[in-house]
């Protein structure tokens, strides 16, 4: 099912036991492997009920009807247990790799991957969103295997750098996040994969479109991408070092030594902070690390999401 580019053969057996289940319950579907006890127009055929005025004519099934002159519809069994969006960041900032070896988007989108692959074999309808300054790619959930197929090689595109998004400059993850909740029509599990650098807006911005997210009824989940040796402990070596930022091109020359602890300071204060307005707002947050094995991080979430929900 996998594209080798994105994940190989070996760490799709890593992910193989993996669970990811929504904690509460959304719209048409419901926690867990089983089939949802609601009903639908899609998928699986479950029964005929009574034809009542006011239904769509669409769901009439005439082939009864031109056998009996009676008029029913069609009802069928939602054949997924959830719908599910990952949400993917793809600007500038996060073809950063800093001492990790891979780019957090390299990393980002090999967790999307997994996601995907994971939700397909629940037979949970998967589909994806990415966005740098503005959305450009969105594509509802199905639950087919050519339909993961797609979403991989999409993926691995962005991951080996062959594809790009739309304006692969600055990111503007907050107004992105707002019309990612416009856009999602059903309420769903949403998996925010990001970085959260924004060059338009600061974490309270971010936070309130991840609120938008909720508040539209939508579970969210977001997964903080960084290389935590360089971007949130500044470990740099102790010599002039020459630093360009990715999104706006600006280079300058800095003595880490003499940046280092106030540079400490502040990350951990904007961490802590997104920490805690994505608690107060009732989203999942999980800072990641790129040095960590993407199967092991992923792993430990998922394994503390059992224990707590």
């Amino acid at each position: 099912m996998a594209d080798a580019r994105l994940l190989s053969p070996a760490e799709l057996a890593q992910i193989e036991s993996f669970e990811l289940r929504a904690r509460t319950v959304v719209e048409g579907f419901i926690t867990g492997l089983h089939k949802s006890p609601f009903h639908g127009f899609s998928v699986e055929f479950a029964e005929h009920r009574a034809y009542n005025p006011g239904d769509p004519l669409r769901h009439v099934d005439w082939k009864v009807y031109g056998r009996s002159d009676r008029l029913v519809t069609k009802r069928y069994e939602e054949e997924t247990n959830l719908r599910h969006y990952v949400v993917l960041d793809t600007s500038a900032s996060m073809r950063y790799a800093g001492q990790a070896g891979i780019s957090k988007l390299a990393y980002g989108a090999t967790l999307a991957g997994a996601l995907h692959v994971l939700m397909a074999r629940q037979r949970d309808a998967t589909g994806l969103v990415a966005f740098d300054r503005t959305v450009h790619t969105l594509v509802p959930p199905k639950s087919t295997r050519g339909h993961v197929q797609t979403l991989l090689a999409r993926l691995a595109g962005w991951a080996d750098g062959a594809e790009t998004g739309g304006d692969e400059t600055q990111t503007n993850a907050a107004t992105a996040l707002h019309h990612v909740a416009e856009r999602i029509p059903r309420r769903s599990l949403v998996v925010v994969i990001s970085d959260l650098f924004d060059a338009d807006a600061g974490p309270d911005e971010t936070v309130r479109a991840l609120r938008h997210l909720r508040h539209r009824g939508h579970e969210v989940v977001v997964l903080h991408v960084l290389d935590d040796a360089t971007e949130r402990r500044f470990a740099f070596p102790d010599r002039p070092v020459r630093v360009r930022d990715l999104e706006t091109g600006q280079e300058r020359t800095l003595q880490p030594a003499q940046l280092r602890e106030g540079y400490q300071a502040a990350a951990d204060a904007f961490l802590d902070r997104l920490r805690l307005a994505c608690r107060q707002a009732g989203v999942d947050y999980q800072p990641l690390d790129t040095a960590r094995p993407y199967a092991e991080a992923l792993r430990a979430y998922l394994d503390k999401r059992r224990r707590l929900y």
